[in-house]
């Protein structure tokens, strides 16, 4: 038995991995047994997602019937309904669906109304609230099949310090990451010394941590000092996996998809206000700009140092004409070239132009000559990958400590 549910938080609080954490212990009551706990990040460029566009999945043994009047009492007991875009869905079925459906969700947009087609197909139990969308990620979860998992430890609170300040040892956090990277990833940012794995929103999550496999997760959130927390889950997830990319080229990319895109640099580097940095890359005929935002921090450094002719892979979602980057491949570089007046050879002494199309002269000797002094410049950029810092990663992005894309 599968059972699915979305969207049953808000950007005021709840979070709907806690509400699958509470179900599980629910149903374990009702002497039913959870096999797993799936969280599934869907596509994140939905633009009506209350937070982290997450569903999730709990694969169970028991009564369909109870767990589904279960499921359904405590969302209307637990989710957000207050919020204009929480809008619920709960799924239970003996089956899995078709994986396409996940697939679609995840890479890019589904409706209501193909969610509603394959529940009904499928003879599941199902209800939505309010326009229902939370049926299209609770359709999702339950079809979803991961050609590649991850894991991650959510710990919450205590129902009574909901909306109060965490208290979470930053040493702790720092000393988890420094023994166990890079089996987990994005608890902290080291180079940035910033804590990622702490929310600041008001909702029952006091900290996660991301990793390869339970028993890394459970590492490092062993060492991690806090207040006393309420209850923990442990979920498997496409997170950290790329999952939501698809391959794409320049001319033909759709709003709010995200991709690997190849391309050659046309344009010089261009800083903006605010700290914004974007290029041009060209593929053909088409141009599409490539943008890295001023929270990607250092990543902007190695994208400041491209040249036209440098050849680069762009991946990340394509926004109002834009590429905005989570990561880059730099395929090859363009030799730099730098044009100087030749030296004199008898004096030693840089010549100086004579006027355009003149040549160069040497003021101390008169001598003269037409080349100029080529010199191929050193460029400290190397080909390779590179990634947005970790507090700038999004849910789905591998981090490269995973390995690198093919």
């Amino acid at each position: 038995m599968l059972i699915g549910i979305d969207d049953t938080d808000s950007p005021r609080g709840m979070c709907t991995t806690y509400l699958g954490a509470v179900l599980a212990r629910n149903l374990i009551r009702e002497h039913m047994r959870v096999r797993e706990a799936r969280l599934v990040r869907l596509n994140p460029n939905v633009t009506w997602k209350t937070r982290g566009n997450a569903a999730i999945m709990l694969e169970f043994e028991g009564d369909p019937e109870r767990a589904f009047e279960i499921t359904c009492n405590l969302v209307e007991e637990l989710a957000d309904q207050s919020c204009e875009n929480t809008n619920p869905g709960v799924v239970v079925a003996e089956k899995k669906f078709d994986p396409a459906f996940y697939q679609k969700a995840v890479t890019n947009f589904c409706t209501v109304d193909e969610a509603v087609a394959i529940l009904e197909a499928a003879g599941a139990r199902y209800r939505g609230w309010k326009n229902r969308r939370g049926l299209i990620g609770a359709t999702a979860a339950v079809a979803s099949e991961l050609a590649d998992k991850t894991s991650e430890i959510l710990v919450y609170r205590e129902p009574e310090r909901f909306g109060t300040p965490r208290h979470v040892s930053r040493e702790s956090l720092f000393a988890a990451e420094a023994a166990t990277f890079p089996h987990t990833w994005d608890t902290v940012d080291v180079v940035n010394d910033v804590v990622v794995c702490v929310p600041h929103t008001p909702d029952p999550v006091l900290f996660g941590i991301r990793g390869e496999s339970p028993q890394w997760v459970m590492a490092a959130r062993q060492m991690i000092l806090s207040e006393h927390p309420g209850i923990e889950q442990i979920w498997v997830t496409n997170q950290g996996t790329d999952a939501h990319l698809l391959p794409g080229t320049t001319g033909h990319l759709q709003d709010l998809i995200s991709y690997f895109v190849s391309g050659t640099v046309t344009s010089a580097t261009e800083t903006k206000v605010g700290g914004h940095v974007s290029f041009i890359m060209k593929d053909g005929d088409f141009a599409v700009r490539c943008m890295a935002y001023e929270p990607t921090k250092n990543f902007r450094h190695i994208v400041r140092q491209l040249v036209p002719g440098d050849r680069v892979i762009a991946v990340g979602s394509f926004k109002k004409g834009s590429i905005n980057l989570e990561k880059l491949k730099i395929v090859s570089l363009e030799k730099v070239e730098k044009i100087r007046p030749p030296l004199c050879t008898a004096c030693n002494k840089r010549m100086t132009s004579d006027g355009k199309g003149k040549g160069y002269k040497c003021k101390k000797c008169d001598a003269r000559t037409e080349a100029p002094d080529v010199q191929v410049g050193n460029r400290t950029l190397a080909p390779g990958w590179y990634e947005v810092p970790s507090t700038a990663r999004r849910h789905l992005a591998k981090p490269l400590c995973r390995g690198f894309p093919d």
